[in-house]
């Protein structure tokens, strides 16, 4: 896929060389990857190169949205509730683990620490003590360069699927039940691993709250298309917290964003649809804006004729 505009399709390489005249063209991406490249943002700038319409969110809210980090401060400013956190870098862990160990410690055990860019929950472990907290922060450091700890809330695991894009719409709530300790990889991709109870059994008013919630996350990173946002619903006095947001969701046969929406009253295949007229919608709304200076008079003169 050329980084050009004015290709607009997939072009076979032959020995080094692009065949332009043989030209596959392209209506609209949907990228269907995880992790590093996939939702980062990566691939999303190569479609806004390339000029192609793709289905979810554009470069800015994949880039946050990837990195727990950024994605955490950013909630903090809109004043959305979430767990409280400390991270580091790695060359931080090399240089002074003692000083970010006495830092992170200050959360309370038990602690999770997680790489700040991946997801699927590669690389996350639960450390109840020092002697696990130091292995834990080793093994997020082979996955990234930035490591996010955050304190362990007793909690139900809500997700909410959200579908839109400037006027976006959340779908019922559904609740994971993890067989394993926490929700990881395994739970996530392997059928029998997890519980899923959709609708999530829960007063109207939490359904509601949730639902709000997963709106203002969606538009607090400008997101497009579709998004699965996480929460968090503690145990002991039932309020909600705020996870994360996933801009690229699972559409497996375990996963929740699909589901939610068939509880909701929308078919996989309308889905699908929709998400399609959502991402030809928004390149139309790009395409409406100036990349180039223009001279006030010159606009107006265009306009009268």
């Amino acid at each position: 896929l050329p980084a050009d505009p004015t290709v607009g399709g997939l072009v076979p390489v032959d020995g080094g060389r692009v065949r332009v005249g043989d030209l596959t063209p392209v209506d609209v991406v949907i990228p269907v990857l995880h992790g590093t490249f996939g939702e980062d943002g990566t691939v999303q700038g190569l479609l806004e190169l390339a000029n192609i319409p793709y289905v979810g969110a554009g470069v800015m809210a994949s880039a946050v949205g990837m990195d727990k980090i950024i994605m955490k401060t950013l909630f903090a400013r809109h004043g959305l509730p979430q767990v409280n956190f400390r991270y580091c870098s790695r060359r931080d862990w090399e240089r002074n683990r003692q000083a970010v160990l006495s830092e992170v410690e200050q959360l309370g055990y038990p602690l999770f620490v997680k790489p700040a860019n991946l997801g699927s929950s590669v690389g996350i472990s639960k450390a109840r003590s020092r002697e696990e907290l130091v292995p834990a922060m080793d093994l997020a450091a082979c996955y990234d360069r930035k490591i996010i700890v955050e304190e362990f809330v007793p909690a139900r695991e809500v997700e909410v699927s959200v579908l839109g894009n400037d006027d976006p719409m959340a779908s019922l709530p559904g609740e994971i039940i993890p067989l394993n300790e926490f929700y990881d990889y395994e739970a996530k991709y392997v059928e029998g691993k997890s519980d899923l109870v959709i609708p999530a059994r829960l007063p109207a008013e939490t359904m509601l709250e949730l639902q709000r919630l997963a709106i203002k996350v969606f538009k607090a990173l400008d997101c497009a298309g579709m998004a699965r946002v996480d929460f968090f619903l503690r145990k002991d006095n039932g309020a909600v917290l705020v996870n994360e947001i996933n801009t690229i969701p699972g559409f497996t046969s375990t996963s929740m964003y699909p589901k939610l929406w068939e509880a909701t009253g929308i078919t996989y295949p309308e889905l699908l649809d929709r998400l399609i007229e959502l991402a030809l919608e928004r390149h139309r709304e790009k395409n409406r804006s100036r990349t180039t200076f223009q001279p006030p008079g010159r606009a107006l003169i265009e306009q009268v004729k």
